[in-house]
């Protein structure tokens, strides 16, 4: 008789395909949100590698149509079926719309679309500061719209992309859309990326009776995405040159996807919840931001600010 295997475990060089292999989604139903490019594209390949059908919710549908049909021509036969889902974050109607439209359990939730640092502050029609507004306010809408359906699967999982951004600020209730501080896209970017993981904390106060488990993560530095497309470079350099910005070592769009793929399929993480991960490895704690490239802040992972954030954001999506 030969002797039980451990589990397996990833690193920070693992890759989505890595992290899938063997996992069976036959019959499992998943959205990505912001999936026309960079980890979204890799998040959609693997799931949909083992089995699992998936939704492509994008902003831009004709783009989503052609990176699904791509898509289609390389995943391997017996892949799931792809569908494309109009979502703009910004616009809380297409959100209402895409919920409206789900039928059925939704058994993986990846809450991947982000927007980072516009250089100036930009307001959606309701008035919420953008980032805000995209990478908490609208997952939080689309994640809260579908619960009937995550509930009705046996063990969904949502799944966060957060940030080590979020050790920039923590969530400033008092000016969430800065009306009184002089907006700084950094220290916005930073609230939303810390707003991602309060909303895996309290959603998995929230919703472990209906069996759902809710997880944040950092998925790495990732050059190749167009996460950066509203950034000013040159700020940027300014920024790590005067040592308020550190980056972690660089990754690939594959090794960037890996950490969002363990914790939407892979059996290892099974039951796990209200976490933050990065390199397909639960987070230490920061005890000092300056300079730090990894861990979690304590204020992302305290149970009071995220019922805090979770009685602010559904009154604002009232």
């Amino acid at each position: 008789m030969s002797a039980p295997q451990a589990p397996r475990t990833f690193g920070a060089t693992a890759t989505a395909a890595e992290v899938i292999d063997g996992v069976d989604l036959h019959g499992r139903r998943a959205v990505v949100t912001g999936a026309s490019s960079g980890i979204g594209v890799e998040t959609v390949r693997a799931l949909a590698s083992a089995g699992a059908d998936v939704t492509l919710a994008v902003r831009d549908t004709e783009a989503g149509v052609k990176v699904a049909a791509r898509l289609e021509s390389e995943l391997p036969h017996g892949a799931g079926k792809l569908t494309v889902g109009q979502l703009d974050l910004a616009d809380r109607s297409t959100v209402a719309a895409f919920v409206a439209a789900w039928n059925g359990p939704l058994d993986i939730l990846v809450n991947n679309a982000g927007v980072m640092a516009p250089p100036q502050l930009v307001r959606t029609p309701d008035g919420r500061e953008l980032q805000f507004a995209v990478n908490h306010l609208g997952h939080f809408a689309l994640a809260a719209g579908l619960h009937s359906a995550l509930a009705a699967a046996d063990g969904a999982r949502v799944v966060a992309v957060s940030s080590i951004g979020h050790l920039f600020s923590p969530v400033v209730f008092d000016d969430l859309d800065y009306r009184f501080r002089p907006y700084d896209p950094w220290t916005s970017y930073g609230q939303s990326k810390t707003a991602n993981v309060l909303f895996a904390v309290g959603a998995a106060e929230r919703w472990a009776d209906d069996g759902i488990t809710a997880n944040a993560l950092m998925p790495g530095n990732i050059a190749d995405t167009s996460l950066a497309r509203h950034m000013d470079m040159q700020q940027v350099a300014d920024f790590i040159a005067s040592g308020e910005l550190a980056l972690p070592p660089g990754k690939t769009v594959e090794q960037g996807a890996a950490t969002s793929v363990l914790l939407a399929a892979s059996p290892t993480v099974e039951g796990i919840t209200g976490r933050y991960y990065e390199d397909c490895a639960e987070a230490e704690p920061v005890t000092e931001r300056a300079g730090a490239v990894a861990g979690v802040a304590p204020y992302a992972l305290d149970p009071d600010n995220a019922a805090r954030l979770w009685a602010t954001s559904e009154a604002f999506i009232r």
